[in-house]
């Protein structure tokens, strides 16, 4: 779904006067109500606030005693913290992908969400194309990034930059742009990734209470499925899926192979066998 409507339980809340504009034509093309000054706390509805403030944008539930806030953050906590300590190329992440000395496949990814393992990916060298379907989700992985640009250019942090330069991000159905890729289209993806919101990761344990929130707002993928069989059709040598680790494969299609973890998967549905070399640049 690319829009929003007024139903939606939703609201846009500018907190600063530098971001009235920003705030202002997102509640217009959301199509959902915009306050100003307001504070999440003290709203018994919507449930959700997307507040724009010095800090950036970031999703709150509204009202007392509620989960934290949902914000896109590349220059510090875990996601930082992973770039610099996470174990390289022997992340499972990366063994899915087929990365290697020598081979940086160039990866599509179709469900970005808050856009936490395309930034893996980049930092260990692959160019990542993302694809975000909900408006409210592609707002804040785009001010997350925007955000992390700015920090990366006012401490002249060049790894950084590099890392984000092999990300881009499009706003869409990630369906409709496998379909308007032909056969023999040379922006045809080396690997295609997948990683639908699935409904039981809301009641995990170890999932946080405020990405249970998030997940209520953005609902399960519940097309998921249709997913597969195009993105196997169109990736150059290979498809991986990112599943919790107990659930059904997708579409009910068994991959050629698995890489388990505790509480996650990745399905491999090898297409070709990668080359020796793959955009070492």
């Amino acid at each position: 779904m690319n829009t929003l409507s007024a139903t939606w339980p939703l609201v846009v809340i500018a907190q600063s006067s530098d971001s009235r504009a920003e705030a202002a034509a997102t509640a217009r093309e959301l199509d959902v109500p915009l306050l100003i000054n307001a504070e999440p706390e003290q709203l018994s509805e919507p449930t959700f606030a997307l507040v724009y403030d010095d800090h950036g944008l970031a999703l709150h539930h509204t009202g007392r005693k509620v989960p934290g806030p949902v914000q896109v953050d590349f220059l510090g906590g875990a996601v930082d913290h992973r770039r610099r300590f996470g174990g390289g190329k022997g992340q499972m992440i990366a063994k899915a992908v087929g990365l290697k000395p020598h081979v940086f496949p160039h990866v599509l990814d179709l469900t970005a969400g808050l856009g936490r393992d395309a930034f893996v990916l980049a930092s260990l060298g692959c160019r990542v194309q993302l694809w975000e379907r909900s408006p409210v989700v592609y707002r804040l992985l785009a001010d997350g990034l925007a955000r992390a640009r700015r920090g990366a250019e006012q401490s002249g942090d060049g790894d950084l930059m590099e890392i984000l330069g092999r990300m881009s991000l499009q706003l869409g159905d990630g369906a409709s742009y496998l379909a308007s890729l032909a056969e023999g289209d040379p922006v045809r993806p080396d690997v295609i990734y997948l990683d639908p919101m699935f409904p039981e990761r809301q009641k995990s344990a170890d999932v946080k209470k405020e990405m249970r929130a998030f997940h209520t707002l953005v609902g399960a993928d519940a097309d998921a499925d249709d997913l597969l069989a195009p993105a196997l059709a169109k990736a150059r040598y290979r498809v991986v899926v990112k599943r919790p680790r107990k659930a059904p494969d997708l579409a009910g299609r068994a991959p050629g192979h698995r890489i388990e973890g505790k509480s996650s998967r990745f399905d491999v549905y090898a297409l070709h066998k990668l080359p020796e070399r793959l955009n070492d640049e």
